[in-house]
């Protein structure tokens, strides 16, 4: 899945206009510079006031609304147009009435040069992930007071956009979703239709692009998954240990956009903003990797520019190992190296200032006790061990523990023990009300719910509590990064044709293998390709290494970047798409089992959510 944008190629064209939506979907898609090389030199807004342009042509990239294409028509109707020929691409299919009011006027028809469809309303994230822009889809469908109006809207643009993505790719999707817990319609709360009926709308629109989009496949070419956030409740607030996951965890960002502050000598602080994105190769390196891995090439890194130039050395202390500091001041005194050393600079700042997170907030207790509740090997003692323990640990680690604490150990909220809970982590009652708010992710019926109790049943597996088996597929991982999030079995079982029918029904009645052939859902398993290992140096922090320690995401990035583009090559892609807002987490899952299974994997979702995202929009579901 690429980041592509097609621009209409014509001498006389040189206005590009576009709505509040489609300039987001642009933004995401590429950048001012790729649009002027295509011959674009105005980017306007359709709705401000523009200057007529009669002796040039324009480019209209548009939602079929109604209000578009009112302003459409005005700028180009009567004996003085705006511009002498519209190119107009539509975001997603226009109605036919909308169709019709543009035929009604006889002025505009001869000034039309093209009116096509585009089918491009999602907005990617990176190579391998994108979100159909609906932030508030946790709140507008599991909320406890929603609109019905809202629901079925919400459904309704969600399966447009997504299947969009289907037709701008030309990919035909055989689509399974998470069933209904009870197979009684009559004992099924909305909430729990809610990936069936979002997967049945995406196949009854892209099952119509066989006939009205052309060279669309006759049969299916790929796999959707459809699921929803209450199959992991885990993974959007345990702590991530790799480097993408703790930039958006602990650091300011705006999306994917970091500011930061450089210091001068003699100046005051200048404030920069970085994008953290595909166009940095040391982004690339490092998003996916663990915390302790990342700094340590960055040290790395560094070090080598230190050997190889000798005013940098001047800049050391006496020969010693140099601090992420002192690296600082080597880049400033060496500004002839300053575009050389930029993004590198910028990775040395944030690695620092992560790992300084890290201490201050004693993170490396709290996500040891986190991944021991996941895996069954802690309980009330340690809970209750860390509470005593880490006074200042910061109120929302508290209750991200205790959200954990409450997922693993329902019955450990009976009553008010969870108030005593509460009152023992010094969280006010109100907080409460965010562990509540996780039954309506389970598709229990909060009516039914005990007054000021709490009862949650969970589909997951628990032996000796825990909500995930230690992993046996041979892979080393760091301390820390024990944690896997659910949608990684789901994929593995897919591509293997092991996802189960009547958990995972399918809309196409047949699953697709790692192959792409139609086989039942018990195919043989394929043969896994092993790993590669990478090395650990003696600068690799102890309490970040496991006994047996290697990290088996090291790897991912530098090998996708080497990977052939055509990834058609390594079999047929699988969509998950995650109702309700994706993690990081499952975003780095998608590009590490691209190369587990040699299959593209694509992430979408309604949203992609960073712990404090997540809880704010659960303190909005009561």
């Amino acid at each position: 899945m690429k980041k592509t944008v097609t621009v209409f190629s014509s001498p006389y064209v040189q206005v590009l206009i576009m709505d509040k939506f489609t300039v987001r979907i642009m933004g995401y898609a590429c950048k001012m510079a790729e649009i002027t090389d295509a011959g674009i030199s105005l980017v306007e807004d359709l709705f401000k006031r523009r200057e007529p342009m009669p002796s040039m042509d324009a480019i209209y990239f548009l939602q079929p609304l109604k209000e578009n294409v009112i302003m459409l028509l005005s700028d180009m109707s009567g004996r003085c147009p705006l511009y002498r020929k519209a190119y107009i691409f539509f975001s997603s299919p226009i109605p036919k009435d909308l169709v019709t009011y543009i035929k009604n006027d006889s002025s505009v028809i001869p000034r039309i040069g093209a009116l096509r469809e585009m089918n491009l309303e999602f907005f990617t994230i990176d190579m391998q992930g994108f979100v159909t822009d609906h932030d508030t889809a946790l709140i507008d469908l599991y909320a406890s007071e929603h609109s019905s109006k809202k629901f079925n809207d919400t459904i309704t643009t969600m399966a447009t956009r997504i299947a969009t993505t289907f037709a701008s790719l030309k990919e035909y999707p055989t689509v399974r979703y998470r069933a209904p817990k009870s197979a009684d319609p009559s004992a099924t709360t909305k909430f729990d239709m809610v990936p069936k009926w979002l997967a049945t709308a995406v196949w009854e629109i892209v099952s119509k692009y066989k006939s009205t989009i052309p060279e669309f496949p006759q049969k299916e070419t790929c796999e959707l998954l459809v699921v929803d956030r209450p199959i992991d409740q885990i993974a959007p607030v345990i702590h991530e240990w790799t480097y993408d996951a703790m930039c958006h965890d602990l650091l300011e960002m705006d999306g994917s956009k970091y500011i930061y502050e450089v210091s001068k000598a003699g100046e005051d602080p200048e404030k920069k903003e970085a994008v953290l994105e595909d166009h940095d190769p040391l982004w690339i390196e490092l998003r996916h990797i663990h915390i302790a891995d990342a700094s340590e090439r960055l040290y790395e890194k560094m070090n080598n520019f230190v050997t190889k130039n000798k005013a940098a050395q001047l800049q050391s202390r006496d020969g010693g190992e140099i601090s992420t500091t002192d690296l600082q001041k080597i880049v400033q005194a060496l500004p002839q190296y300053s575009e050389q050393v930029e993004k590198l600079t910028l990775h040395i700042e944030i690695a620092g200032k992560i790992n300084r997170f890290i201490r201050e907030y004693a993170l490396r207790d709290l996500g040891q006790v986190e991944q021991d509740l996941v895996f069954g090997d802690a309980g009330a003692k340690e809970v209750i061990s860390l509470l005593r323990s880490k006074q200042n640990m910061s109120p929302e680690n508290k209750l991200r523990l205790l959200i954990i604490y409450a997922i693993v150990y329902p019955e450990k909220f009976e009553g008010d023990k969870g108030d005593k809970l509460m009152q023992l982590a010094k969280l006010p009652s109100d907080d409460m009300k965010v562990i509540n708010s996780l039954r309506y992710l389970v598709g229990s019926d909060a009516k039914k719910a005990r007054a000021g109790g709490f009862s949650l049943k969970f589909d997951a597996q628990k032996k000796k509590n825990a909500a995930r088996t230690e992993r046996q597929d041979g892979e080393e991982t760091w301390a820390l990064s024990r944690f896997f999030p659910l949608i990684e079995e789901l994929i593995e079982k897919l591509s293997k044709g092991e996802l189960p029918l009547n958990e995972y029904p399918s809309l196409s009645g047949a699953s697709t293998t790692a192959q792409g052939t139609t086989e039942s859902a018990s195919a043989p398993k394929p043969a896994q390709n092993p790993q590669p290992m990478s090395r650990r140096s003696r600068r690799t922090p102890q309490w970040a290494k496991s006994k047996n320690s290697d990290d088996s995401q090291s790897s991912d990035s530098s090998a996708l970047r080497h990977a052939s583009g055509d990834f058609k090559r390594l079999g047929n892609r699988i969509f998950v798409f995650m109702v309700g807002g994706a993690t990081r987490s499952e975003l780095r899952t998608a590009h590490k089992l691209t190369m587990k299974l040699r299959r593209e994997i694509v992430l979408g979702s309604s949203s992609i959510d960073d712990p404090p995202e997540f809880i704010s929009k659960l303190k909005s579901l009561t």
